[in-house]
């Protein structure tokens, strides 16, 4: 299990980047203490951008769905407030924390902590893996379904079960007393080749 209280999150969005003008359509948030999925936040949100077609049929979510969503900044401001300063995790964080970062922005508000990436960490603890992409991984592993795939409160559950897991398995496997937030964040930078040698120098300290 893992030493903190962590967000994690997910986002979907009408685009790849917001420096190409994409915004956030939805977010779902799940803290995770103990192990545990302890409390979630889910909302669409409204920010007057448009879902290209082929967005709608991968997500869902449909621009008519949006138009009566509460507004982006709203949705911002209480998702802050359900984060607060605790550490962050999504699964291929640099996308997730490209719109965390420019949402917040918007409601002139800014990130405190880093993220943490499930997508780093298990192409690093599960190099067997057939696929590392969310659903793939959950599948493979056997994590329990949480439901429709590309819908952020489903997608935010997946990542946070993967990463419970992964904190077992650096327990159970690997020998490590304690996996916490910043461990995630070193092991995530560690090239695959060089994984059980840091293994092993954390667990002799």
């Amino acid at each position: 299990m893992l030493a903190d209280s962590i967000a994690v999150l997910d986002f979907e969005t009408t685009g790849l980047s917001p420096a190409q003008d994409a915004r956030a359509t939805e977010i779902g948030v799940v803290i995770v203490e103990g192990g545990q999925i302890v409390a979630r936040y889910q909302s669409l949100m409204n920010s007057g951008a448009w879902v290209p077609p082929f967005i709608e049929r991968l997500t869902g979510i449909t621009n008519a769905m949006l138009r009566t969503a509460p507004p982006a900044a709203q949705v911002m401001q209480e998702v802050a407030e359900f984060v607060g300063e605790r550490p962050l995790l999504a699964h291929n964080a640099s996308f997730d924390q490209k719109f965390w970062d420019a949402e917040l922005a918007r409601v002139q508000r800014r990130r405190s902590r880093d993220f943490a990436c499930s997508l780093l960490l298990a192409r690093r603890l599960l190099p067997l893996a057939p696929s590392h992409k969310l659903g793939q991984l959950n599948d493979w592993i056997g994590l329990p379904d949480t439901g429709q795939a590309h819908r952020a409160l489903a997608d935010a559950e997946m990542a946070a079960n993967l990463t419970c897991f992964m904190a077992q398995l650096l327990r159970e496997r690997h020998g490590l007393s304690e996996v916490s937030h910043p461990l995630l964040c070193q092991l995530q930078q560690v090239p695959a080749a060089k994984m059980a040698q840091t293994l092993a120098k954390i667990r002799g300290h």
